[in-house]
This record gives C-alpha cells, structure tokens and sequence, in this order.
C-alpha cells in the first residue's frame, strides 16, 4: 500500500518518543553525541552546526506552554527534520530559506512558544483555532509594543514558518494561512525607523578607538615576545613544582631562598588569592625545586601565611624585558602572577587588531585558524604581493540548495592583511597548537580550563575587551601617557559587533582622524577595500562602507543646506553645483540607506558632496576631474589626498572661519619656535588667510545663486 509520504516526499511520517531530534544527514559530527530524543524536555542544537564560536543553542519544552508543546513539538522537529516545498519558495523569491541554521530554528521556536502564550491569555488551547483574525491580532499587538520594524517582520516570518512546517507535519493542526503571506508585509509593520542590520551598531568614537588600537598594536608588536617569554617561564616554574619530590636538595634551596627573607623582615613572594595577598608556593617551589611537602612545613614551621600578609613582595621572573613606552621598558620585569593576565590581555589585542583592520565579522575572527595567512611567494619578477587571509564566512554561508550550511564556507575571496594584522596571526600562532583555532578556547582559557571544542566566545570576549581596556588605562596612569587613556563610548561597552561598523566609518568620515595615532591606513579604501578587501565581489565590507559614505554624505548636504538657508554663502568651482544638490536635500529625509540605495547614490556624481574637515574643504564630487586620483577615475574621492585647485573643491563661511582660527594658531606656535621653523610656520598662516579672504572675496549665496 502506498503511504502519504510516499506521494508527498516533503510530508514526514510521525515520530517516535525516541526518534533523533536532527536527522542523521544533517548531524556534525563532533557534536553527534549531543543529539536528542523527540521526547526529550530540553532539544539540544549543537548537532546541527560545528561554527567554532558558536554558543551551544537549546529549546527548552518548559517555556512553551502545556497545552501548545505537542502541536508545536512535531511542527518543531517537521522544521528541523525536513524543508520547504520549492514552488512555495520560488512563489515568494528570496524572502524565505528552506531550512535554518540552529541559531535561527532556536529564535523562531521561541517565537512560537510567545505566540502560544499570547494564545493561552485569550483562552486560546490549539493552533486550530488560529484564524486570519486572531493572527491579524497578534499583528497589531506586536506593533503596539513599540518593537522595531525588523523585529516585527523576523517574528511575523516565524509564523508564515509556523503555518508553512504545519502543511508539512504528519498531523497538521490546520493553523490559518497569515494575511501578511497572502496580502504582503509591509501594511503589518511599524514604520521604517532605522536602516537595520550591522548599519544600525553605533560605530566607535575615534576618540575611543584611536587609543584602543594603540595599545592593541603595541601589545601585539612591542610586548608580546616578553609576555610570551615570561609565560613559558611561568609554566616551567608550574610543572617543576607540580612534579617535585621531597629531597634534601630541595629543602636546602628552600631554606636558602627564604631565610634570609624571613631574618631581613623583607616582603615575601606573593601573589592574591581572592583579593589577600598569598604565598606564591608554586612560584617558590618552581625556583628551588622543594616538593609542595616540603614548602608547606616551611610555612607551618614560620607561620608565612601571617608573615605573607604583613610583608608581600613580588615573584620577578627570569626573562628578557625589550618592549618600551616612550623610551622607557614598560617593566622592570614580569611578574610570575600577571603572567596568565597578560596572555589573556595579549589574546584579546589580537581580536582587536584583527577584528578592526580587516573588517570581519567576530565569528569570522574566531573561525580563524593557524596557516590562515602564509608568507607569499615571490613571483617570477621577484616581487612579493600582499599577505591573504583565507577563512569561513558564516553569516551568508549557504549550501547548494541554498539553505543556511552549519559550518560555513571558506571564502572564494580572501581578505588582504595589513602588517599588524599579520603580526597578530603570527602572535597566535605561537599560542595555540599548528592545525589549530587561532582563538581555540582551550589555549586562551589558560589556568581555568573547561570543557568542550570551538574557540572562545563573542560573549567571552566582550568581557575581555572590557578588562583589556581597564588594564590599558592602569598601564598609560602608570607611565604618564595621559593622552592614551581609552575614555568610555558615548554609546556604551566596545563589543565585538562595533568594530566592523567603526572601520567603514572612520574609512568614510576620517581618513586623517585620531585613529591614525595607531596605522596610517588612508589607502584603505583605494587600496585594500577596491583590491577585495573583506569582500565577495562588492559585499562584505564594501557594503558597509558604501553605507557610510551615503550617510555621510546625507548629513553634509543636509548641514550644507541648513546653512545656506540661513544666509551662509559658498565658494570654490564646484560651488554652484553644491547649492543646487543642497536644495535637494530634503528629499534625503525618506530615503532608507541600504547596500543597493547606496551604490545608486554613489553612481549619481550630482548628489555627492563628502566633507574633508581636516582640510576644511567640502568635495563635490566629479569623477573626470578629479585630481585625488591621478591613476583613474573612482568610485569615491581620496578625502587625504586633497589637491589644491581641484574643480570639485567647495568652502563655506565655516570653513573660512575654521581657517583663520586655524592660522591664528600657527601664528602663535610661531613666536616660540626657532627662526627658521618660525618663518615657515608663518608662510603657511599666510597662505591660510589668502585662502579665507579668496573666500570673502567670491563667495554667493542661495539667492545669488538663484
């Protein structure tokens, strides 16, 4: 006889109490252990994916209410188990993916189970009572909470979800179709309020970011060869006294070291032990070789642990300082019990490094692993290109059907890595095992191990950024380099999401800004980002830099506008070409930026007008005449390498300001200098104030203009 699955391949039959949770075609299989029954109360997801930085996902059944679990369950297990018809899917484009990742099936089960509760409020006990009506309901109800636009929409996809693995189940409940499937979306959602996905992460002040990116660098470049030194010591000093037996050469070296410690009343080595200073045992067993035995009846027979507590010293180890702050070594040597802090610390500026200079997502950084980046090879010229790296793209990653793939896929573009990225690789690459994770949490968790695979967490490493950047300030207070104490974000903790962000902002709006305290990076954007940089032909980071730039661009032509509206005038050859967009720039006000806005609007000449603040100069931007560019025509100006006498130069009232200000200041740094220094400085606040006057002089306004 011929079963309904038979006929329906996308139907699944009924399953079992103990029938697997993921199907064994879709099971990793270094989480296979971890698969679990249907009739399990908790549905752990970790099978279903072997992302490194992945957090091992649950759907806990004690969330969704009683008289919902069985109906959601199967439809549940009909999402993870099987996938959408294709006509259903090619009927709605690309709004919808056959299957999910575990992260995604975890959220849209979750959903579900608020939908039941919602549902249990209005007396509602079965998803057949779910007509157009009550989902129209739920609709409205979500909007009345204020949720974002892109909040409601992921949640009103979840129950086209619901509805669409019901059809599919082996018992559908026969939940209504949802109207915004039928009639579309948009009607059901609050209004457009922000561009959404990674556009929406506030970036990092340069103020914060400049600071951060120095003291990363210099940890990377400067101390890590101490610290890595120094650990190396502190392990050995670990395992000879974890190893030690009880000898009379040991107890002889024991008393050696301590006595005329103990006879002098000088500060005995120590480290704390939950916030009270502690007898570094390890540390003093690891010099002398005296077995913990033998340590501890020197303790008890000279009560050290009081002794210790009215006279703590330090543990020095015997390893090489070279790194300097401003000329001086940052120590005069390493202690045995900052030794793990610092590998930490060191880990953490490696992220950094990596995660702001190359523009990947923190899932990408932490998929990373040893070899990622070879040296390349000279070509038959001799010339050496540009270090690559090749790693896993997770977020966009799907398989051939076109569905979310669990462990991602290398990248068929590799980023371009800028020396200190290269040297961050290389530092983890002396931390972790060859063949290994860059950030494999066991070699990062150091003297706390747990268990489990993969690297560390975003989680994790947020809190280390947050330590790192408290250990930066302690460390500029305590070598008087004021200026490079890392202020806190207007908008909250680093993260890992912001870095991202904050490289396409600081490319767009900063090319001379205070991130160049730590790398001169202008030729980001022409070099690294138009070469490939971060990207798949123009995604990645090209995105969010597009992004940038289009803002940017919206906030000076809105200022510009503003201004001129209030009487301001213009000058420079491009300068009536800039009134008229200006006077477009109301139109801006409705226009949501996303990838595909944006790169219209860089193609349109007319309507880009970028502000140089450093050169106190507006671009309105033309590509033909151009002078940043003298090697081709570009998508973007080269915003620090204005040339003066450009075409696309335009000055405001502003800027003429800022100029006299600005040679107002040489003229004073003039007076102390040295005659030869003095003139030139002069020379150039004179030529400032030709500038401002040329302004004055052939300056127009909106109604001149008209």
């Amino acid at each position: 006889m011929t079963t309904a699955t038979e006929l329906d391949p996308y139907r699944l039959p009924l399953p079992a109490p103990t029938t697997f949770v993921v199907p064994s075609r879709l099971v990793v299989a270094c989480h296979a252990h971890l698969n679990s029954r249907y009739a399990d109360p908790v549905w752990l997801m970790a099978p279903l994916t072997d992302r490194p930085s992945a957090t091992k996902d649950t759907i806990l059944w004690r969330n969704c209410p009683v008289v919902f679990q069985d109906e959601i369950r199967l439809i549940a297990w009909t999402m993870i188990n099987g996938q959408l018809r294709p006509t259903y899917l090619k009927e709605r484009g690309n709004r919808l993916r056959s299957r999910l990742g575990s992260d995604r099936t975890v959220e849209t089960v979750r959903q579900w189970s608020h939908f039941a509760t919602w549902l249990t409020g209005r007396d509602i006990t079965t998803l057949a009572d779910c007509d157009t009506t009550v989902l129209q309901e739920y609709a409205q109800h979500l909007n009345n909470k204020d949720c974002t636009r892109d909040h409601v929409e992921r949640i009103l996809g979840a129950l086209t979800r619901l509805w669409a693995f019901d059809e599919l189940s082996a018992r559908p409940t026969g939940i209504a179709r949802p109207p915004w499937d039928e009639l579309g979306v948009d009607d059901y959602l609050p209004a457009e309020t922000s561009t959404g996905g990674e556009n929406a992460v506030e970036p990092l002040s340069e103020q914060t970011m400049g600071p951060l990116l120095v003291w990363a660098i210099r940890m990377v470049d400067d101390f890590s060869a101490d610290i890595l030194a120094a650990w190396k010591e502190a392990q050995r000093l670990r395992e000879i006294a974890r190893t030690s037996r009880t000898t009379a050469a040991g107890r002889a070296a024991l008393t050696t070291l301590l006595a005329p410690l103990l006879a002098a009343d000088a500060p005995l080595p120590s480290l704390l032990n939950q916030g009270e200073p502690s007898l570094a045992r390890q540390y003093i067993g690891g010099l002398t070789g005296a077995s913990k035995r033998v340590v501890e009846q020197f303790v008890q027979k000279h009560d050290l642990v009081a002794a210790v507590r009215r006279r703590p010293g330090r543990c020095p180890l015997d390893t090489p300082v070279s790194g300097r702050i401003n000329g001086s070594p940052w120590r005069e040597s390493i202690d045995f019990s900052e030794s793990a802090s610092l590998m930490r610390h060191l880990g953490t500026a490696a992220f950094i490094t990596l995660s702001y200079l190359t523009g990947m997502r923190p899932e990408e950084v932490l998929g990373l692993r040893t070899g990622c980046c070879p040296d390349p090879e000279p070509d038959t010229n001799g010339s050496v290109g540009r270090h690559l790296i090749r790693g896993h793209e997770y977020k966009t990653a799907t398989d051939e059907d076109g569905n979310h793939h669990p462990s991602g896929v290398e990248r068929e573009v590799p980023w371009v890595a800028i020396a200190p990225v290269v040297n961050a690789i290389r530092v983890l690459e002396l931390i972790v095992p060859e063949g290994h994770l860059l950030f494999d949490h066991q070699a990062h968790d150091l003297l706390t191990p747990r268990a489990g695979t993969g690297s560390l967490k975003a989680s994790a490493v947020r809190t280390r950024i947050e330590d790192f950047i408290a250990w930066a300030n302690q460390e500029a207070t305590a070598h008087d380099v004021v200026h490079e104490v890392i202020p806190p974000d207007l908008h909250g903790n680093v993260g890992t999401q912001r870095f991202r962000r904050s490289l396409a902002w600081h490319i767009a709006r900063r090319p001379n800004g205070l991130v160049a305290l730590a790398i001169q990076y202008g030729h980001l954007r022409t070099t690294l980002v138009s070469e490939g940089y971060a990207s798949r032909s123009r995604g990645g980071i090209h995105e969010l830099v597009d992004m940038e730039t289009v803002l940017a661009v919206v906030d000076t032509v809105s200022g510009l506008h503003d201004a001129l509206e209030a009487g301001e005038g213009v000058s420079g050859p491009a300068a009536r070409r800039a009134i008229r967009t200006a006077a477009q720039a109301p139109r801006f006000a409705g226009t949501v930026i996303n990838a595909t806005s944006a790169r219209r609007l860089l193609a349109n000449d007319d309507e880009m007008i970028h502000d140089n603040p450093q050169a106190l100069l507006l671009c309105h931007y033309r590509r033909e005449q151009a002078l940043c560019h003298r090697d081709g025509t570009k998508d973007t100006p080269r915003l620090d390498h204005c040339v003066p006498g450009c075409g696309n130069i335009v000055r405001t009232d502003q800027h003429a300001a800022r100029i006299r200000k600005r040679a107002a200041i040489l003229d004073r740094r003039a007076a102390i200098c040295p005659q030869p220094v003095g003139d030139r400085l002069r020379a150039n606040a004179a030529k400032l104030r030709a500038t401002a006057d040329h302004h004055d002089r052939t300056r127009i306004t909106l109604q001149e203009a008209s």
